[in-house]
């Protein structure tokens, strides 16, 4: 048998190296870089049709090493751009994008053949991929122009909120079903019908053409793996269910039959238990009203030499049972042995993206916890990934930024940057809290019909990515490691305030929601206050900590009690006049209106007065 073992870590250390040298690209926004790098940054902001300024430069090349483009938009707000060019700028950069990465990808799929990795099998396991990739990354252009710039934006002018637009498809039977009724995601396109209604179409009769791609490579990657011998892990059975199940769900016509099939996807993959996985469509971002599955598709790689557990799962654990106690009935017991069955079933998986395409060339997240599907979880149970290796390095290539010590502080930024450059294991450790933390919290207070329920108002994920993240939180607070105590807390903080800058972004709009809740338990605590510039009190973090344990017995409540997500939302947040959440308790609006206009007037300008080559 081959040395896999070598052979991943080869592979990963190249993964590594590459990432790194994409975050070097920042390097010309600080005067430096190479002449490649440079030919690259004048390109993006060709494309985009901006002026050489460093704002400007830290906007593109953004897009290109973070994959985001909050940064990019505020560049083309500010340049006078209209929103129907802001909007083809977008798409003009994703070509871009998709082209710097598709051929980086390709450089590793070269250097796992030129060094003869892994075995034949895994070899073409990954050009596969990567062919159903490219598949998948020229079809996700045309569902965001159809999806969210077109059906989206016409229900939103005709129904006004997400609430009425879900009421809407649920009254008129345009959701996907699942067997409990109706489901909580789904894998098709809402159309027209020409007679003032909609009808719903499956991904396959939407977009014929695209998915005709994409199950054309994954028929060839089957025909030739049918050929070919797992000799690292012999899970080629496992590997050839999984494909063939992606190309029944993929090209099935009716939209009745699309959730079983994709469970179906879910179930195969929850038997690959290798170190190489491939992550297909899983989750919804974009699409609030018919909650769309996002066009995912990568591979992710473990590293080798991570541990396979951490602490955090076992004080999860308690903290659930201490948490759930004074809920616990007959009636209840279902949500409680369903939520702990699958925290002990959690397969775990420490790395990196190696290849990835279609939405996420549009962002990586930093952690996932999958399958979304109950019934397939309460079954098989859930994944989670976590890629603090990825998430270090790019928080260590970004430029230093203005903003930052003005809000926060010179020392405090100081001391946020001794843990990222100079205490690599103490970083890791608030990782695990906050981040692998937060990917063990979704699990819990969940059965296979909560989502759904607390959803009818569309407001659901608004205020899951906050109860995961407190459910690591007070894990962390019911042990209070002294060590991890500041750090952890100043993370928290650094957080919710750099979300902020996600206000008007409405497919991480989970996120900014989060950020808004984390802000008003800091301000109403006392660690944080605003009387025109911001104060950071670190010595209220027992009142932090209180604040944030009493929530999260209020949270559990609402998900035992399967009330509609909004209800609790609107304790902390509410839409203003333009459609965008804001604050209820005026300090905190007051604090996140002017950390918005700053971020609109400067979010892009470096710190000359520090410099980050100090720190690396």
């Amino acid at each position: 048998m081959q040395d896999y073992e070598k052979d991943l870590e080869t592979l990963y250390m190249y993964i590594t190296k590459e990432h790194q040298r994409l975050g070097q690209l920042y390097a010309v926004a600080e005067g430096g870089g190479s002449d490649e790098d440079k030919a690259l940054c004048a390109q993006l902001l060709d494309v985009a049709g901006l002026e050489p300024r460093t704002e400007n430069i830290v906007a593109v090349l953004g897009r290109v090493v973070g994959l985001r483009d909050e940064s990019l938009v505020q560049a083309l707000v500010q340049a006078g751009k209209s929103e129907e060019e802001i909007t083809q700028t977008k798409h003009a950069m994703y070509e871009v994008v998709r082209e710097v990465y598709h051929a980086r990808h390709e450089a590793v799929l070269y250097f796992v053949e030129d060094n003869a990795l892994l075995d034949a099998f895994y070899r073409r396991l990954l050009w596969g991929v990567h062919e159903v990739g490219v598949a998948l990354s020229a079809w996700q252009p045309r569902w965001t122009r159809m999806i969210i710039e077109g059906v989206n934006e016409r229900l939103k002018k005709r129904y006004g909120t997400t609430g009425a637009v879900v009421a809407m498809l649920a009254q008129n039977g345009l959701l996907e079903k699942d067997g409990k009724g109706d489901a909580d995601r789904s894998y098709s396109v809402l159309v027209e019908d020409g007679e003032g209604g909609y009808e719903s179409l499956a991904y396959a009769e939407g977009f014929p053409e695209e998915v005709a791609a994409v199950a054309a490579a994954l028929d060839a990657l089957i025909e030739d793996l049918e050929n070919l011998e797992d000799t690292l892990f012999d899970q080629k059975e496992a590997w050839l269910t999984y494909f063939e199940a992606l190309r029944l769900a993929f090209t099935e016509t009716h939209t009745r039959q699309l959730i079983p099939l994709w469970q179906n996807v879910d179930r195969a993959w929850m038997h690959i238990t290798t170190p190489l996985q491939v992550g297909h469509p899983l989750e919804y971002y974009e699409d609030h009203y018919k909650k769309a599955v996002a066009l995912e598709w990568d591979v992710r790689l473990c590293n080798p030499k991570a541990l396979r557990e951490v602490k955090v799962k076992a004080s999860v654990k308690r903290m659930y049972a201490r948490a759930f106690a004074p809920f616990l009935t007959p009636a209840t017991q279902n949500v409680y042995e369903k939520s702990l069955a699958n925290l002990e079933r959690v397969q775990l998986y420490l790395g990196r993206p190696a290849l990835f395409y279609g939405a996420e060339l549009n962002g990586l997240f930093s952690a996932q916890v999958v399958p979304n599907d109950e019934t397939v979880s309460q079954a098989l149970g859930k994944k989670i990934f976590a890629f603090a290796d990825n998430v270090l390095d790019s928080a260590r290539a970004k430029p230093f930024l203005e903003i930052q010590r003005d809000v926060l502080g010179k020392a405090f930024m100081h001391e946020e940057r001794t843990v990222m450059f100079r205490q690599e294991a103490l970083w890791h450790r608030v990782y695990e809290v906050s981040t692998i933390g937060h990917e063990f919290g979704h699990v819990l207070w969940m059965d296979e019909t909560t989502e759904a329920v607390m959803n009818a108002d569309g407001m659901f994920k608004n205020i899951e990515e906050f109860k995961a993240t407190l459910g690591g939180l007070v894990a962390f607070f019911e042990e209070d490691e002294e060590a991890l105590r500041a750090p952890l807390l100043r993370d928290t903080i650094k957080r919710s305030v750099g979300l902020i800058g996600w206000m008007k972004t409405p497919e991480v709009q989970p996120y900014y929601c989060e950020g808004l809740m984390h802000l008003h338990g800091l301000f109403e605590s006392g660690v944080l206050h605003f009387d025109g510039a911001l104060h950071v009190r670190m010595e209220h973090y027992e009142k932090a900590k209180q604040w944030y344990q009493t929530c999260y017995q209020s949270l559990g409540e609402h998900y035992v009690a399967k009330r509609l997500a909004g209800e609790f939302l609107n304790r902390y947040v509410v839409l203003d006049e333009t459609g965008v959440f804001v604050p209820k308790a005026q300090e905190v609006r007051a604090f996140v209106e002017y950390y918005w206009a700053l971020y609109c007037l400067k979010g892009r300008t470096i710190d000359t007065e520090e410099n980050r080559a100090d720190w690396m």
